[in-house]
């Protein structure tokens, strides 16, 4: 089943892994969730693939590392916030 989840959101997925987890099994088990960006979305899996590390002890960790991977434009702009306008 495929699933997409807003990157601000991302716990909710890495919360549902037993850590410390398998690089290769993040990839595995995200391989069906595309993340919603401020520009465009990536598939979690594919971006867990690019990672250096071979496993992972926290969801802390995890998502440190994902955000890492991601290219800059990915979160938004510096020093805005959702809600202004």
């Amino acid at each position: 089943m495929d699933q997409s989840v807003k990157l601000n959101n991302i716990e909710s997925v890495l919360e549902e892994f037993e850590y410390p987890i398998a690089r290769d099994e993040v990839c595995d088990r995200c391989d069906d969730v595309t993340l919603v960006l401020a520009e465009g979305d990536a598939n979690l899996g594919e971006v867990v693939a690019n990672s250096n590390d071979d496993r992972f002890e926290s969801v802390d960790d995890l998502k440190t590392e994902v955000f890492t991977l991601l290219p800059r434009n990915a979160v938004g702009e510096p020093f805005q916030s959702e809600g202004e306008g």
